[in-house]
Parts: C-alpha cells; sequence; structure tokens
C-alpha cells in the first residue's frame, strides 16, 4: 500500500517523500489507519519494520497544529532509543509547527528545562528522567491525548514498570494508548488490561522468528579460543559492518582494546559509557567511520543501525529472545545477512533454548584452516554432522557438518 492511500495529511507524504519512502511497511499498513481511527493498540513485529513510523504518523496527523501540551507522550526504556525516535518524529513533522523533545538521563538538565518551559507538543522520554522533571513541577501530563508505550517488555525487564504506572496515571484519561512489544509476559498483560481500552491488537510475523534474510551459523571453539576465533573471523569475512555483541560491560571493553590493537576501526556502547560516548559511537558506526561495533544488549532493541552486514554474538545470549533480537540487526528491510555465533561447552543448553525457541537448528561450522583445539563440545553427535562439506558464507571458506569425535582428533 502507497502512503498516500492511508489517509494522511499531505505535510507528513511530504516528508515521508523526502525521506524515500513510498509504500508503508505491513505493520504501518495495519496500524496508521487504527490509529487515525482513535483505536488503542498492541504491536508486535520483527526489528526494522518500521515501527516508529506506525505509531508517529497518525500521532502527528491527530496533533495537527502547534498548542499547549504535551499532546503526545512517547516512553523508551533506554536513552539511545528515545534519542532515535525524537529524531524520527522531527523528520516526520519537518514540515508542520509542532514541537519535539526528548527527556533521559545522563546529561544535564539544563537543556531539557528550557524546552519543556519553551512548550513542547511531542514528548519522547524515558520514565527515570520523566519522573525528576514531573517533581519539579516541570511537566504536566493531564493534557496527553496520545500515549506509545515503546518496548514494553524491556521496561519490564530493567524494572521500570512502577515508574511506568505512576507516569500513565498523570496522563489524560481520554487518551489513546499504543502499546509495542516483543512478548507480553503477565505483568505486561495486567498493564495492558489497566491501561488501555480494548485494543486491537497487530501482530506481524511470528514473534519468535527472526528475519528469513538472516544465514544464522554456530561456531562451537574451546573457551580459550574464542579470542582468537574472533579475530580469524574478521580477518575472513568480507564485511561492511559488523555489530559483535558481548554479555558484560567488561567483556565489551575487552573485545574493544583487542580489535583496536588488531587495527581495526571500532567502538564500543553500553550502559557505563556516558551519553556522549555513546552517541560518538553510534553516529560513527552509522557514518561508517567505525567498521565494528561492540556492545551490550542495550543495542540489540530498537536502535536504528541501517546495512549491518554481521552480527557476531560473541557470547551466546542467556535468554532466547534476546538472539532474535540481536540478529535484528541485519537483515533487515529485506536486505539479507549473516548471524555468527561463537559457542562454548557451557553454552550447550543456552543454545539449545534459543533453537527451541525460534523452531530451527542452527548449523555448526568449522573455520577453514583455524588451528582449533580439542573441546568436548566437538562430540555434540547432532544429526547430520558424521560429514564434512565446505561451502562460502559472503567470501568465507567454511567446513561445516563436522563430528570430531574421541580427543585422538585433537586440532
Amino acid at each position: 500500500m502507497q502512503f498516500h492511500e492511508l489517509g494522511l495529511r499531505l505535510a507528513l507524504l511530504d516528508a515521508v517523500a523526502a525521506m524515500g519512502y513510498k509504500e508503508a511497511t505491513p505493520i504501518q499498513e495495519k496500524a496508521i489507519p487504527l490509529m487515525l481511527q482513535g483505536r488503542d493498540v498492541i504491536g508486535s513485529a520483527q526489528t526494522g519494520t518500521g515501527k516508529t513510523a506506525a505509531f508517529a504518523l497518525p500521532i502527528i496527523h491527530q496533533i495537527g497544529t502547534h498548542g499547549p501540551g504535551p499532546r503526545c507522550l512517547v516512553l523508551e526504556p533506554t536513552r539511545e532509543l528515545a534519542s532515535q525516535t525524537e529524531e524520527n518524529f522531527k523528520k516526520f513533522a519537518k514540515f508542520t509547527n509542532l514541537n519535539v523533545s526528548v527527556v533521559f538521563g545522563g546529561v544535564g538538565y539544563g537543556k531539557q528545562k528550557d524546552e519543556l518551559k519553551a512548550g513542547v507538543d511531542i514528548l519522547v522520554a524515558t520514565p527515570g528522567r520523566l519522573l525528576d522533571h514531573m517533581q519539579e513541577k516541570l511537566v504536566d501530563l493531564s493534557r496527553v491525548k496520545h500515549l506509545v508505550l515503546d518496548e514494553a517488555d524491556r521496561m519490564l525487564d530493567m524494572g521500570f514498570l512502577p515508574d511506568v504506572k505512576r507516569i500513565v496515571e498523570k496522563c489524560g484519561k481520554d487518551r489513546q494508548t499504543a502499546l509495542f512489544s516483543a512478548t507480553v509476559p503477565p505483568a505486561i498483560e495486567t498493564l495492558i488490561q489497566w491501561a488501555m481500552r480494548s485494543p486491537e491488537t497487530i501482530e506481524i510475523g511470528a514473534r519468535r522468528s527472526p528475519a528469513e534474510t538472516v544465514k544464522h551459523v554456530l561456531y562451537p571453539v574451546a573457551e580459550r579460543q574464542k579470542k582468537d576465533l574472533l579475530r580469524a573471523l574478521l580477518d575472513h569475512v568480507h564485511y561492511e559492518s559488523v555489530l559483535i555483541f558481548c554479555r558484560t560491560r567488561r567483556r565489551a571493553d575487552d573485545i574493544e582494546a583487542l580489535l583496536k590493537r588488531n587495527q581495526h576501526r571500532v567502538a564500543a556502547i553500553h550502559s557505563d559509557r556516558s551519553q556522549a560516548e555513546r552517541e560518538q559511537a553510534l553516529a560513527g558506526f552509522k557514518s561508517g567511520k567505525f567498521e565494528v561495533l561492540v556492545a551490550t544488549d542495550i543495542a540489540s532493541r530498537g536502535l536504528d543501525i541501517a546495512d549491518v552486514t554481521h552480527v557476531i554474538n560473541f557470547d551466546v545470549p542467556q535468554h532466547p529472545e534476546d538472539y532474535v533480537h540481536r540478529i535484528g540487526r541485519t537483515g533487515r528491510a529485506k536486505s539479507t545477512g549473516d548471524a555468527f555465533t561463537i559457542m562454548v561447552a557451557e553454552d550447550a543448553q543456552a543454545v539449545r533454548s534459543i533453537e527451541r525457541y525460534i523452531d530451527r537448528t542452527i548449523e555448526r561450522v568449522k573455520l577453514k584452516d583455524f588451528n582449533y583445539d580439542y573441546t568436548a563440545i566437538f562430540d555434540d553427535g547432532k544429526p547430520g554432522m558424521g560429514h564434512v562439506a565446505e561451502r562460502k558464507v559472503k567470501g568465507v571458506r567454511l567446513t561445516g557438518g563436522y563430528y570430531f569425535g574421541p580427543a585422538k582428533r585433537r586440532r
């Protein structure tokens, strides 16, 4: 469906055209008409499907022109998501006179206070910093007519749900509420029943399904060789941009330092870095200044990072849904991508959980010419692992479907 068929204002159509968009994505095609009707919406879709536009465009359409506010509030779990959502709202509202602002922690209060005092139509915020401004009487949410709870399950995971409820209580009662969440655990179900009115549910694709354009590969290796294998992968892979996920902030720092020593243009992003450092790393990765970005799961959801050709899980995620979110950074908007996961013996159970969750077996492969040490993980004995077959993944020669057997095959 073309955007001009959705009934949006001309100013919005001009903004969308200026951004190079013509056809609406499935989530946009379903959500925009419902929100234009004033319906409450629960949305679930794979990453990279245009979720922000699905709620931003109809909200801007309904607000229309500048007035006392804020009349729209969007809650996000992280600074990066809040900043990115504000940026998108500003692009969509380019040909209107609406004021868009963002408040989040990790930075000073001065600029945020000035913008709030000047008057804001659309406010994007993280819960903690918004509550700070509310306590100082800088924000009155009673005029909010459009409330968006984005990445609701992530806000639950981060412990924000009590803060979210406090904020929702202060919003206008006669409002439209949209909630977007990859999963809907019981606590989110309770929030939906309390905060929403007969919501319409939109689900685009299976919640557990990663993009079909992504190739999944597991690299079993001994724990002591993980870093060596990562370096070898980067030496052999023909990539344009690589996003590497680590389990901890310290591990991310270690990998960043290792890759810098190996002459890679690399940056890291995690919660111990200042907001300025995180913004510089993200902007540098988007612009091509950095070819590799090392991150904790702070970057696994929602960040608008286009054209990532490879995602590498240096550490296997402990929760299966995090695997889907991590690899969702590649293979976006129908482009292809590769998702590599480095696996050690202690990861076996987590990998089995991931495979059950996504309902597929991930191929185990061996990087050609890498001098493997023996590890019991090679004795997995999965079906189809009793032969050797060479193939290529974007220029990388791999040996897949192997079974090392007992220790006498040590390498």
